[in-house]
């Protein structure tokens, strides 16, 4: 009994410890604090935007490929700086999809965002070339809707292209990713 007790609380520890270990892990939107050129989310998403991407299993395997086109257009409403992204989605599979965003900038580089399969609100900060974005998505799987925990990051790499990488978890287990690039047109 005693070496069962014994074995047990190793394991947890290497559990612990595990855990710790991944949560340092982590980038921090402070990391990108210095890094350029400054990322301005309502100058670059601010017009039109093109985005190329995919989604990889947690495998790593391709399943789907998309395009997106984004239109935006940004204005103050009640001395809030509010944003439109209105984005239409084509599959490989020809498939379709439509999602429009409405952020706010409650305060300088902090946003709230919101959409019709966003469950609450999305929250996001900015930092140098970087904007960190967390939020539940709702997505339609195999006739039904399951809620995903999305982990977004956005790199500026020059005035005209962005980097995104998306992780998806449910119930904190890796379900896979999305990469896109942008190009602002």
């Amino acid at each position: 009994m005693k070496n069962i007790v014994i074995f047990s609380f190793k394991r947890l520890f290497v559990i612990f410890g595990l855990l710790v270990l991944a949560s340092c892990a982590s980038p921090k939107i402070e990391d990108y604090a210095n890094e350029k050129p400054l990322l301005n989310l309502s100058e670059y998403f601010n017009g039109t935007v093109k985005g190329y991407g995919i989604f990889t299993d947690r495998s790593g395997q391709v399943v789907k490929r998309f395009t997106v086109d984004i239109v935006s257009t940004w204005q103050m409403r009640d001395g809030i700086k509010t944003g439109v992204l209105d984005e239409s989605f084509v599959y490989s599979d020809g498939t379709t999809q439509k999602r429009i965003w409405t952020l706010k900038e409650i305060r300088p580089n902090y946003f709230e965002g919101s959409a019709t399969d966003v469950v609450g609100i999305a929250l996001g900060q900015a930092k140098g070339n970087a904007l960190h974005w967390n939020y539940t998505l709702s997505l339609p799987v195999d006739g039904r809707e399951i809620e995903v925990k999305m982990n977004d990051w956005m790199y500026l790499i020059t005035p005209r292209v962005m980097l995104n990488r998306t992780q998806m978890t449910k119930f904190g287990f890796y379900l896979g990713e999305v990469t896109l690039s942008f190009e602002k047109i």
